[in-house]
């Protein structure tokens, strides 16, 4: 059985004492494919540096929206470059975070900035990685709507290959309505540890109405931890956690599971080709 890990910060410190292990036990459970998404031009450059000394670690380059003080014509340049690397399989972690930025003409320039960086993953035919978060954590808020928006205009001015597989709402936490229209766009979901959570029933009834050709499975770690290690590091090795739950939710083995996300994970990402 293969699992993949979509969306992991392998680059974070907390990684720093035993990432060869990590990755080692990853592999051991059964985790063929790992994703390092970019917060800036220096983690993204860590992650190619992962990537580049890992067998099935792969990257992905970007600005995620907390981290906009980093972005300028010199850094984003150097985005650019890296995106070039035969293992940087996407644009991202970008987006929308109104969680932490309130003030109106910051939540601004990250739609823009957003906008700059959907622009470069067309003109170099990669998936995004997108990043939304609201308000107060609300399943649905301006981030959804301004994300929204902002997507269904980039759709609509892409096509081929990426027209039909455009990215993933890593990590979704929105409301049903809310991914309903992203797979509308052709977008995948991106599922996480929370879903294994026992007062997260509202989250696995949005994932049982969720087709299973479109679902990734992702850890976020050092975030995120499945129900069995709440409270600790999060590891590549736990996505196997998140499997078992949505082939609980969707009446499915976890080894079906793990084919249909693998193979949604190898359609998006294309790895290696």
């Amino acid at each position: 059985m293969k699992l993949t890990d979509t969306h992991c910060h392998l680059d974070y410190h907390k990684f720093n004492a035993d990432r060869a292990e990590v990755i080692l036990r990853a592999k051991d459970s059964g985790v063929d494919k790992i994703l390092i998404p970019g917060l800036h031009h220096r983690s993204s450059a860590d992650a190619v540096r992962l990537a580049e000394s890992n067998w099935g670690v792969y990257a992905a380059v970007g600005f995620h929206p907390t981290d906009l003080n980093e972005f300028n014509l010199q850094t984003f340049e150097k985005i650019k470059k890296l995106a070039l690397h035969p293992k940087v399989v996407a644009v991202g972690e970008i987006g929308l975070d109104y969680y932490w930025v309130k003030d109106s003409n910051e939540r601004a320039a990250q739609r823009e900035k957003l906008k700059e960086q959907l622009a470069f993953a067309k003109e170099i035919n990669k998936p995004v990685i997108l990043h939304m978060r609201e308000e107060n954590d609300e399943w649905f808020g301006a981030a959804s709507v301004d994300l929204l928006e902002i997507l269904s205009g980039w759709q609509n001015s892409l096509s081929g290959s990426l027209k039909e597989n455009p990215g993933v709402l890593h990590s979704f936490n929105g409301t049903l309505e809310t991914a309903q229209k992203a797979l509308a766009l052709n977008f995948y979901i991106g599922v996480t540890g929370p879903v294994t959570y026992p007062k997260a029933e509202q989250k696995r009834e949005v994932v049982k109405r969720l087709p299973l050709a479109k679902l990734l499975i992702e850890t976020d770690s050092p975030f995120l931890p499945p129900a069995p290690y709440r409270g600790k590091r999060n590891e590549p090795a736990y996505v196997a956690h998140i499997a078992d739950k949505i082939a609980e939710i969707h009446s499915k083995s976890p080894a079906e599971i793990a084919d249909f996300t693998t193979a949604n994970a190898a359609r998006l990402f294309a790895w290696g080709d």
